[in-house]
C-alpha cells in the first residue's frame, strides 16, 4: 500500500544503539523534521490551527507517533527552534539520513503544511524552497512536490493569489 512505503521512507534506520531505538529520547530525525515543519508553519507569523491540525496527523501518520507523542514533539521542538541560529542543524540531520525519496516526501508534508490554511504567503514559498535546497533536493523534485500536495489539498496554482 502506498500509505506504508510513505511511512517506511520517512522511518529512519535505528541502529542498536540509538537513543529512539533505546527509547532513550525523541529520534533525531523526528525533531529535525518537525522543526523544519513548525519554521515552515510560523513563516506567515501564525501556526494556525488548521496547520497544527495538520502537523499533528503528519507525525501520527509519518512518524507513528500517538497524539500526546506528537504534541509533546511539537513543544519540544519549539524549544530547539527557538534556540536555533539557522536551519543547518536540522537539514544537516535530514540530508546525511534521507535519500532522494525520503526529501521528497518531507518536501511534499512542507506544501501540505503550507497549504493547510488555504494561503500561501510569500516567505513560506521562499523558505519550503531555502529548506529544499539546504537538503540538496534538486527544484524538479520540489515542484513535483508542491504539486502533489496541491493536488492533495484540491488546489491548483490560481488558487495561491
Amino acid at each position: 500500500m502506498l500509505l506504508d512505503a510513505i511511512r517506511q521512507l520517512l522511518r529512519p534506520t535505528q541502529t542498536a544503539g540509538s537513543p529512539a531505538a533505546s527509547g532513550a529520547g525523541p529520534d533525531p530525525i523526528h525533531v529535525a523534521a518537525c522543526a523544519l515543519l513548525l519554521d515552515v508553519a510560523w513563516a506567515d507569523g501564525e501556526f494556525s490551527a488548521p496547520e497544527r491540525t495538520h502537523l499533528e496527523e503528519v507525525l501520527s501518520r509519518h512518524f507513528s507517533l500517538p497524539p500526546a507523542a506528537g504534541r509533546d514533539l511539537i513543544a519540544l521542538c519549539e524549544r530547539e527552534r527557538a534556540n536555533a541560529v539557522d536551519h543547518f542543524q536540522f537539514t544537516r540531520v535530514l540530508r546525511e539520513q534521507y535519500d532522494t525519496g525520503q526529501k521528497m516526501v518531507l518536501a511534499e508534508i512542507m506544501w501540505g503544511l503550507v497549504l493547510a490554511d488555504g494561503q500561501v504567503a510569500e516567505h513560506e514559498h521562499y523558505l519550503t524552497r531555502k529548506i529544499a535546497n539546504l537538503l540538496e533536493l534538486e527544484p524538479g523534485y520540489l515542484s513535483t512536490a508542491k504539486a502533489s500536495a496541491q493536488a492533495r489539498a484540491g488546489t491548483t496554482p490560481a488558487d495561491e493569489s
